[in-house]
Formats: C-alpha cells, sequence, structure tokens
C-alpha cells in the first residue's frame, strides 16, 4: 500500500509542473490581456526581418557597395516620404489594388464555381479537366504579351491576367475540397431526399470551405504578382509601372519602396481573408484546438 501511494506521490508531482508554468501565465493573461504565446509567436517571426534589416545596415555603411545597387535605409525611407507627399504613392496604390480585387473578384467566382461543379459532377470534370489543366502548365508571363495583343494596355488587360493567374489555385483547391467530402454525408443526404442545392449547402460546402479558404489565399497572392508583371511590361500607372519606371531611371531606392508596398498590402489582405475565414469556418479553429 505504501509503495502504491509512493507511485502516486511521485506521479502527481512529475505532473505538477506544466500547471505552475500555466498559472502565471494564466493570471498574467488576465491582469493584462497580454496572451504570451502570441508575443512569443511575434518575437520568432520577427528574428528574420530584423537581421535582414540589420544586415542592409551593415552592408550600406560599412562596405563599398555601390548606391546604384543597394541604398541605404534612410534614402528608401526618404523616397516613401516625398512619393506619400505629392501624391504619387496614394495614386499607384489606388490604381494597383483596385486592379487587384476586380480580379481576384472574377477569379473568385470563376474558380469556385468550376471546381464546385467539376467536383460534383464526373461528367463535367472529364470534359474540362484535360484542357484545364493543359492551360494551367503555361506559364503567366507566356500569356501576358496575347492578352495585351488582345485587350490593349488599359485596365482590362490588367485584370484578364488576374483572372488567369487566380483562377487556377481556386479552382484546384475547391475541387479538391468538394471531392474530399466524406461520401457517407453524401449517402445520408440522398436518403433525405434533399436537392442537389440542398446537397451541395448542407454537406459539400461547408465540408470544402477551409480548402477553398486556402485556394483563395493562393488565389490573392497571384492577383499580386500578376498584376506587378502585367504593369511592368505595359502600363502607365500603378506599383509595377513605378517600379519599372525606377528601373529605367536607376532609381533602386524608388524601386524598393515599391516592393515594400506590394509585400505590406499584400500581408494586410492575406490577414482579413484569415479572419474572414475564421469567422465563416468557425469549427476548424475548434478542430485544431
Amino acid at each position: 500500500m505504501g509503495e502504491i501511494l509512493e507511485k502516486d506521490k511521485a506521479c502527481s508531482c512529475r505532473s505538477l509542473p506544466p500547471l505552475y508554468k500555466a498559472v502565471p501565465q494564466m493570471a498574467l493573461r488576465q491582469a493584462t490581456g497580454i496572451n504570451m504565446q502570441k508575443v512569443k509567436q511575434l518575437a520568432l517571426s520577427s528574428i528574420i526581418p530584423i537581421l535582414i534589416i540589420i544586415a542592409w545596415y551593415y552592408v550600406t555603411n560599412y562596405t563599398d557597395t555601390p548606391k546604384a545597387i543597394l541604398p541605404k535605409i534612410s534614402a528608401v525611407g526618404a523616397a516613401f516620404v516625398k512619393q506619400a507627399k505629392n501624391g504619387q504613392l496614394a495614386a499607384d496604390v489606388s490604381v494597383s489594388v483596385k486592379r487587384v480585387l476586380e480580379g481576384f473578384f472574377f477569379a473568385a467566382l470563376l474558380g469556385v464555381a468550376m471546381g464546385t461543379l467539376m467536383g460534383m459532377s464526373v461528367t463535367i470534370r472529364s470534359i474540362f479537366m484535360l484542357t484545364l489543366n493543359t492551360i494551367r502548365q503555361i506559364p503567366m508571363m507566356a500569356w501576358i504579351p496575347m492578352i495585351i495583343l488582345w485587350c490593349g494596355i488599359e485596365d482590362l488587360s490588367k485584370i484578364v491576367v488576374i483572372v488567369l493567374g487566380a483562377f487556377f489555385p481556386i479552382m484546384v483547391n475547391t475541387l479538391s475540397g468538394i471531392t474530399s467530402t466524406p461520401q457517407g454525408y453524401i449517402e445520408v443526404a440522398k436518403l433525405y431526399r434533399l436537392s442537389s442545392w440542398q446537397i451541395f449547402t448542407k454537406v459539400y460546402l461547408p465540408s470544402a470551405l477551409p480548402q477553398i479558404f486556402v485556394g483563395l489565399k493562393l488565389g490573392l497572392g497571384i492577383s499580386w504578382m500578376a498584376v506587378v508583371a502585367a504593369e511592368l511590361i505595359a502600363s502607365s500607372k500603378g506599383i509595377g509601372y513605378r517600379i519599372s519606371d525606377a528601373r529605367n531611371l536607376m532609381k533602386p531606392d524608388i524601386m524598393i519602396v515599391g516592393m515594400l508596398l506590394i509585400g505590406i498590402i499584400g500581408i494586410l489582405m492575406d490577414r482579413i481573408l484569415s479572419f474572414i475565414a475564421k469567422k465563416v469556418t468557425p469549427w476548424v479553429e475548434k478542430g485544431r484546438a
């Protein structure tokens, strides 16, 4: 009996340290509203950006690297302030963001619709799969000259390029989400004699939504790459045009400002989409927890 009690005591002692570690964190969070796990994640995600900034500062201040290749951080900051004051920055950002949102909207609409139809119907999948897979293998840059030839250099060509680039990841992920729906759920829905629309809204869609949002996030990232690529080749306004113009004028500080803007705006859009995904699919977060 004594041995059993000793073992129980040893086991309970071994289980106490995690509790002692958790209690101060819980108390701190309740007292200050600070989530230490999020603080830790933020600190870890900041390591590489900080190292890049340190390396950039060192290279531009303590080596013989030409300014035409890599400007100083202060020069990039000055270029940002100058463009912000003269309104050039806001004009370029508004043009590019408008193109991205328009193109992404149509790509999402077409991608989700086509992925759903192909996922729910073997016949439709057989008709379109080979053709779509063939088109998907052609690089986006190869399409740009033809699209500009067909649509000109105005906004329409940029939107078409975005739709073409973002459509496929959205369609493929939607198709994957629809086809991975458990067959048992579908059989139960058919037993209850639900219509095709009811089966889609009550069975397929809830099952496929997490995968659809993965495709939307991928498509959004590609939308930015597509619009900048199109603006670099043929455009008279936008962030991509500004980067191309700065390259011709040998102004790397303006080029870096444009690159940083693309990254920052892209991250903000991705976070907004992630927030929407959490609200629309709360069961995914509960499952992870």
